[in-house]
C-alpha cells in the first residue's frame, strides 16, 4: 500500500506527541494504585491513534479527532468535566470573567442569514444605531450566510480598540457599512436593581452570573438601594447557572456574620478538602431577604440559597433548584489548553449536599440515575427546620408559574414575535416608560393581523399523545374500528390558530410585551417590563410586606 508522504509525516508527527504526552502522564501517574492499567491503556490508545492517522482511507484530522475522543471520554464521567483547547480559551475567559473584546451583541442564526439578536447597552453595536432584527451581509468583507453563529461571532470579536467593518442590512433597505471599534465588553452580574413597591421599602436587583466581579457588584446594588430608602430586599437568582465558588461565598457574606461556615468542599484527594468561611463584617446582617429561585438556578446559585437558608437567614421562594452540588477545577495542560474536571461535591451549612445527579450510576442507556429517593437524609437549619439533601434547593415557599401555552413557543420558534418588535421598533421612534407599557387592543389586533399573514404549526401535548394512542391501537389492531372516532378527535383537538391567539393572550401579551420593550431599553428594559407581573417577583413582595416573612423563619 502506497501512503502519500506528506500524509504519513504527519501522522508520525501526531504519534510523537502522542507518546510525548503518554510519556509525561506514565511518569507522573507511576505511584498510583492502577499504574499498570493507566500505562496498558495509554499505549493501546497511543497505537491505536498512530494506526488511524496512518492508515484510514480519508484525511482524519488529526487535532479534531484527537478532541472527538477526548470529549467522548470526559462526557462519560459527567458534563462539567471538560477539555479547553487554545481555540476556545476566549469563551472560557468570558465564562469567569463575564468579559471579551468585540462589538457588544447577541447573534442568531435564521435559515442561511445571521441577525443581531440584541445589542448590549452602552457597548459599540448600540451605541452604532444598530438594531436588533438587522441582518449581517459581510463581516470584514466576507459574506457570513451560511456560517454557524459561532463562525461569525469569531469574526467579530478581537482585541479592543480594533476596528471591524460590518455590513449590514434593516429591512428591505440598501445595507449600510458599520465601521465599530471593539471594547472591552464586560456584562453586569447585576443587569438591574430597583425599588419595586408603592411605598419605596422593597429594593430588588436581579443577579445573572457569578464572574469575579459578581460579589462586589450586589454589594454596590445594595448598598445603592439602600441609600434610596430599601429597608427589605429580594434577590433574583432564576436562570442563574452559577460560576465561581468564591463569589457565592462573598454575597453570602454580605448577609451574615464574620466566620460563618458557608460551604465545605470534599473529594477524592483529602488534601484538597476545603472550608468556606465568610472572613469579614457583613454589610447588612438583619434587613430581611427574599431570594428568588427555579429549576436554572444551579451551583454557585445554589450555595448561595442553600446557605442563607440553613442559616435561616433568607426565605427561599420559587421552584425546587436544578440539584448540581459538584465542585469543578481548572488544570493546566499543554499547548495553553485546561482541563475542567469534577474534583469534589459541596456541602452546605446544614450538612446536607444537593447533587442530585448520581454519575457513578448510570441507566442502560447510560444516563445518570438520581439520587434513590429512600436514600436522601433529613437535615436541620440553624432553627431547626427539616431540609434535605440530593435533590437541590427546596423553597420555603413554592411558587406556580403556569407553562405557556404552545402557541406561545411556535410564536417565537417562527420568528413572528421577535419580528413584530422590529417592525414596531421601525415605526415608533419612542417608547413609554418599560414598566407601565402595555400591549392596548388596537396593538394586538395588529399583532393578531399579522400573525395571520404568516404560516406556523405547532403540536400540542394532546395530539403527540393522540399520535402514541393510534400507534398502540394500530399494534394492537383496533385501530380499524376506531379510525373515524379518532380522526374527529383529532379534528377537535388540532389548534386553531384565530381562537388560541384570543384563548391564550395574556401569555402571548407578556412575551410580546417584554420583546417590544427590549427594543428600546435593552436587558434593562426587560427586567422592568416583568415586574408588574412576575408571579415570583409579587409573592416575594408580599411576603416581606404583608406578613409571614418572620413566621418561615423561625419554623411556623
Amino acid at each position: 500500500m502506497h501512503i502519500p508522504s506528506f500524509r504519513k509525516a504527519s501522522a508520525l508527527k501526531s504519534f510523537a506527541v502522542a507518546g510525548a504526552l503518554a510519556g509525561a502522564g506514565y511518569i507522573g501517574l507511576a505511584a498510583g494504585d492502577n499504574f499498570f492499567e493507566i500505562s496498558k491503556n495509554l499505549e493501546i490508545f497511543t497505537e491505536l491513534y498512530k494506526e488511524l492517522n496512518i492508515y484510514y482511507v480519508d484525511d482524519t484530522q488529526p487535532g479534531q479527532l484527537m478532541k472527538t475522543g477526548i470529549d467522548a471520554m470526559l462526557n462519560s464521567l459527567d458534563p462539567y468535566t471538560q477539555y479547553i483547547p487554545e481555540s476556545d480559551m476566549e469563551d472560557y475567559r468570558f465564562m469567569t470573567t463575564g468579559q471579551y473584546g468585540g462589538i457588544g451583541a447577541l447573534i442568531r442564526r435564521r435559515d442561511d442569514k445571521v441577525y443581531i439578536s440584541e445589542p448590549y447597552e452602552g457597548y459599540p453595536a448600540m451605541k452604532a444605531g444598530i438594531w436588533a432584527g438587522d441582518e449581517i451581509i459581510q463581516v470584514e468583507g466576507r459574506t457570513v450566510a451560511g456560517m454557524e453563529t459561532d463562525e461569525v461571532s469569531k469574526l467579530l470579536k478581537g482585541q479592543a480598540g480594533t476596528p471591524v467593518k460590518v455590513l449590514l442590512r434593516r429591512g428591505t433597505a440598501e445595507p449600510v457599512l458599520h465601521t465599530l471599534t471593539r471594547e472591552e465588553i464586560k456584562i453586569p452580574d447585576v443587569p438591574y436593581k430597583a425599588i419595586i413597591d408603592s411605598v419605596g421599602q422593597v429594593g430588588y436587583l436581579k443577579l445573572n452570573s457569578f464572574t469575579q466581579t459578581a460579589g462586589q457588584e450586589v454589594r454596590n446594588a445594595v448598598k445603592e438601594l439602600k441609600d434610596k430608602g430599601a429597608t427589605k430586599l429580594i434577590l433574583d437568582l432564576r436562570g442563574n447557572g452559577g460560576g465561581l465558588l468564591r463569589e457565592a461565598v462573598n454575597i453570602v457574606n454580605l448577609f451574615v456574620p464574620k466566620n460563618e461556615l458557608v460551604v465545605e468542599t470534599k473529594g477524592r484527594i483529602p488534601e484538597w478538602d476545603k472550608t468556606y468561611k465568610t472572613l469579614s463584617d457583613p454589610l447588612d446582617a438583619s434587613i430581611p431577604l427574599v431570594v428568588l429561585v427555579d429549576g436554572q438556578s444551579a451551583s454557585a446559585s445554589e450555595i448561595v440559597s442553600g446557605a442563607l437558608q440553613d442559616l435561616d437567614r433568607a426565605v427561599i421562594v420559587g421552584e425546587r433548584t436544578f440539584g448540581k452540588g459538584l465542585v469543578q477545577q481548572t488544570r493546566d495542560l499543554y499547548y495553553n489548553s485546561k482541563l475542567k474536571v469534577t474534583v469534589a461535591k459541596y456541602y452546605i451549612p446544614s450538612g446536607r449536599c444537593i447533587q442530585k445527579l448520581d454519575y457513578a450510576n448510570k441507566d442502560s442507556s447510560g444516563k445518570a440515575v438520581e439520587v434513590d429517593e429512600t436514600k436522601l437524609a433529613e437535615f436541620k437549619t440553624r432553627n431547626g427546620r427539616k431540609v434535605y439533601d440530593g435533590r437541590g434547593i427546596l423553597p420555603d415557599v413554592e411558587v406556580e408559574d403556569p407553562e405557556l401555552a404552545k402557541v406561545v413557543g411556535a410564536l417565537y420558534q417562527e420568528d413572528l414575535i421577535f419580528d413584530f418588535a422590529s417592525q414596531y421598533r421601525a415605526t415608533h421612534p419612542t417608547l413609554e416608560d418599560a414598566r407601565t407599557f402595555r400591549i392596548s387592543d388596537a396593538l394586538y389586533n395588529e399583532f393578531m393581523a399579522y400573525v395571520q399573514q404568516h404560516e406556523f404549526h405547532y403540536d400540542t401535548e394532546s395530539l403527540k399523545k393522540l399520535d402514541e394512542l393510534i400507534e398502540t391501537a394500530k399494534k394492537e389492531r383496533y385501530y380499524a374500528h376506531s379510525e373515524a372516532q379518532i380522526a374527529a378527535l383529532r379534528k377537535e383537538l388540532a389548534p386553531d390558530r384565530s381562537e388560541e391567539l384570543v384563548r391564550f393572550r395574556t401569555d402571548i401579551e407578556e412575551v410580546l410585551k417584554n420583546e417590544i420593550v427590549s427594543r428600546y431599553e435593552y436587558q434593562t428594559g426587560r427586567a422592568k417590563a416583568s415586574l408588574a407581573t412576575d408571579p415570583y417577583i409579587l409573592k416575594g413582595t408580599q411576603l416581606l410586606t404583608s406578613g409571614g416573612y418572620t413566621g418561615i423563619l423561625a419554623g411556623r
